[in-house]
């Protein structure tokens, strides 16, 4: 789980790196009017072979974003803020040199001359140090954000043992971590570089200490764990949104989505539970953020006739908002956070309860947490077609523009069926829930709970854009198609 700050900076790197590129070339212009800046050289000064100064900030901004589009290509946006700086200096300085490299060969190829190729050296010798400097100023700012606590990523270290003494020092250094300390086992020596905060068991010591210290990343640095062990700490972890390291042979099951650091020449493996990390976040919710817009646009007209629908058909509110006793309806977000739910009403007022009392032995969902009701009777005649086709859904395009759901993603399920979940079914809780998703595209209500969590877990780890695009596609050809349960 990024943290705002992360997410802040590392979004920041784009608009500092255009605009010093812009401002290195005008420099760059400005020092080329000069015929005696090299030392004992006169370089003939035409002025009247200058281009306008649009043209050529039209010129400048396009390389700009041919630098950035470089920068990106080669993982420069990084969200991640424990990369070596220097090694992010080091490859500023290589891409910027091919980058003047692929101007230089566009103008042969094109036939076309550039005014002054003095222009292009100033240009990008300055730009290379512009951005340079860009960068130290935002990493020196996180840094002493992050020695006032701001920023800082809380981490535990499970077990105490030469290899810990070894990473914590390097940990130590980086200021953008805090070291809440060490569980020791029974059979674990002593070390004096690592507080020991107490002892771990089972899997129960683990929680209490990670709850108590707010613990955000765990290094596991014991080499052999038992067979049970190891994939409860690792399910523990991707249910609480825990960034899990650990070294090497350790965990021999879950192999997808990790990155490999090397910590005073260990290798450390980190377990991300979803690429939906970083820059995936980031287009992932500009996705949202168009797809929603359009959404509520192109469909407007459908939201005004389903709304006269309801209307005629039952008495009662358009949207289904509030609950029996008069609360905001409500679903479990990202990170369990709860949120306010939009969709349009499909049951007669006041039976929302029923599925608990009343109408409770016709629940066909005994595999988990849901409850589906069989013939229920609670639903109006307008909302068995809506159901049917899914149109009751489609307020929920305002949730996705709140930023409380997605376009894809897993099922919103209600509080008390949240509370319901086994540790591992908590997984589903690591990105925003979807409108539609993998699960609803492949058998919708039909699906048992565990086939659900399963295909909702392999859209976590395997996420990508096209992914989600698929899904899309596949749910609009799925609309109509009969289901068992409504």
């Amino acid at each position: 789980m990024r943290k705002p700050s992360e997410i802040i900076f590392g979004l920041l790197k784009i608009p500092m790196d255009f605009f010093m590129v812009i401002f290195a070339f005008m420099i760059a212009f400005k020092l080329r009017t000069y015929s005696t800046l090299i030392p004992g050289m006169t370089l003939p000064v035409d002025i009247m072979n200058f281009p306008l100064l649009n043209e050529y900030l039209i010129f400048i901004a396009k390389t700009a974003l041919l630098l950035i589009a470089i920068f990106a290509l080669n993982n420069l946006y990084s969200l991640k803020i424990t990369t070596r700086f220097s090694k992010e200096i080091l490859k500023v300085i290589f891409l910027t040199s091919a980058w003047l490299m692929i101007i230089i060969a566009y103008f042969f190829l094109s036939r076309e001359f550039f005014f002054s190729r003095l222009v292009l050296g100033y240009g990008w010798i300055l730009s290379t140090i512009t951005i340079c400097c860009g960068r130290t100023t935002i990493r020196l700012i996180q840094n002493l954000l992050a020695r006032i606590g701001i920023g800082q990523r809380r981490v535990l270290f499970l077990s105490a043992n030469k290899m810990t003494e070894k990473i914590l020092e390097e940990f130590e250094k980086d200021p953008h971590y805090k070291i809440i300390g060490c569980l020791k086992r029974e059979k674990d020596p002593d070390i004096k570089s690592c507080e020991i905060i107490g002892a771990i068991n089972t899997l129960e010591d683990l929680k209490k200490i990670v709850k108590k210290h707010k613990v955000e990343e765990i290094v596991q640095t014991q080499y052999r764990l038992g067979a049970k062990e190891a994939p409860e700490i690792l399910d523990f972890c991707r249910s609480n949104q825990i960034q899990y390291h650990f070294i090497p042979d350790l965990v021999q099951i879950h192999a997808k989505n990790i990155d490999i650091n090397s910590i005073s020449g260990i290798p450390l493996i980190t377990m991300k539970p979803t690429p939906l990390e970083g820059w995936g976040k980031v287009w992932k919710r500009i996705f949202d953020m168009v797809g929603a817009s359009v959404g509520l646009i192109v469909l407007s007209p459908a939201f005004a006739i389903i709304s006269v629908i309801i209307k005629l058909d039952s008495k009662g509110t358009i949207l289904f908002k509030y609950l029996d006793d008069g609360s905001q309806v409500k679903r479990v977000g990202q990170y369990g956070k709860l949120f306010n739910f939009y969709k349009f009403r499909t049951m007669h007022p006041g039976t929302h309860n029923l599925r608990y009392t009343k109408l409770a032995d016709n629940n066909i969902r005994q595999d988990g947490p849901l409850v589906k009701i069989k013939n229920d009777p609670r639903i109006t005649r307008a909302g068995r077609f809506l159901r049917k086709t899914d149109l009751d859904e489609l307020p929920q395009f305002w949730n996705v523009l709140k930023g409380e759901m997605s376009i894809v993603g897993p099922r919103p399920h209600l509080p008390e069926e949240v509370a319901k979940y086994k540790e591992h079914e908590k997984f589903l809780l690591t990105i925003k829930p979807g409108i539609t998703g993998l699960a609803q595209i492949s058998g919708r209500s039909d699906l048992t709970f565990q086939e659900e969590v399963r295909l909702d877990s392999y859209y976590i780890e395997n996420w990508s854009p096209l992914q989600d695009i698929k899904i899309i596609a596949k749910t609009i050809l799925a609309i109509g198609k009969r289901r068992k349960a409504s």
